[in-house]
């Protein structure tokens, strides 16, 4: 992949700390949001919750298609965990409007501590439900690493519902080792990006990784935004990283994504800027 930076210039579309998340990714009413990647997701997903919570009222389920910690009191609720779709059914319909945003899961694997998700089919059901505002669903995993490769035999799990999927990337992938240390599935990351295993992830890396038809987003439905995150810019030097990172990304013409969105989704503001493609003006 090449690069004109004659072409790059126009992409660069710096906005003002104001934007909340919902702006950034243009989140519109009854979304059904999966997040894949790494470097943030879990985090991602319960800011998002929050801030949908107080936008839309209604109710806000976050969830898994994977596998995921239990969450904080601060991040939800309320957790319901249930294999019974009646029960969940149940709950969601009779008593969810109480809480204003459930996180949902099937059980607790006790071995690993974590909450075992929901299928794809159970997504789409909730999402009908006339008292629910969205869905947001953590749709694979990444071991806290900050760049994956997804294992594209089994994951990501995207439910075919979805509406909108953000790719989440850390810029502190960049200059790393191409190895599973740095990178998970780092063999099918070198494969996909031509980054050889012990080489250094470069920023071309990172960008192919996101727009490559197997890479993070693999599997978003034909109908579906992808938006992805450039996250951890406020570490030294990330945000200029991730400026030129995102101007790579909107430069490989990605039929399904027109902005990528810069941030720091642990800290406020959580967006620092978004940058758009041929689009100038305002976000939205």
């Amino acid at each position: 992949m090449t690069f004109s930076f004659q072409t790059l210039n126009r992409y660069l579309v710096p906005q003002n700390n104001t934007l909340n998340l919902i702006k950034a990714f243009d989140i519109r009413p009854g979304e059904v949001i999966s997040i894949v990647g790494a470097g943030g997701k879990t985090t991602l997903m319960f800011a998002l919750a929050r801030e949908m919570m107080k936008d839309a009222g209604g109710l806000v389920i976050t969830t898994t298609t994977t596998k995921i910690y239990p969450p904080s009191e601060s991040d939800t609720r309320y957790v319901l965990i249930s294999s019974d779709r009646d029960e969940i059914m149940d709950f969601v319909l009779k008593r969810g409007y109480r809480y204003g945003h459930i996180t949902i899961a099937s059980e607790f694997i006790s071995s690993t501590g974590k909450l075992k998700g929901i299928d794809p089919e159970m997504v789409l059901t909730l999402s009908k439900l006339s008292t629910v505002t969205s869905v947001i669903v953590e749709a694979d995993g990444a071991a806290k690493r900050p760049l994956k490769a997804p294992g594209t035999a089994f994951e990501p799990v995207i439910p075919e519902n979805s509406s909108l999927v953000i790719a989440v990337v850390g810029i502190d992938a960049l200059g790393c080792v191409m190895d599973d240390q740095h990178v998970f599935r780092s063999e099918i990351a070198a494969r996909l990006t031509g980054t050889a295993p012990g080489e250094t992830v470069s920023l071309e890396t990172i960008a192919v990784l996101v727009t490559h038809r197997s890479g993070i987003a693999f599997g978003a439905p034909p109908q579906a935004r992808i938006v992805p995150l450039i996250n951890k810019v406020d570490l030294a030097g990330g945000l200029n990283d991730a400026r030129d990172l995102a101007s790579r990304i909107l430069a490989a013409h990605h039929p399904q994504i027109d902005r990528v969105v810069l941030g720091q989704v642990k800290f406020h503001p959580y967006v620092l800027e978004v940058v758009k493609g041929v689009t100038y003006g305002d976000v939205g």
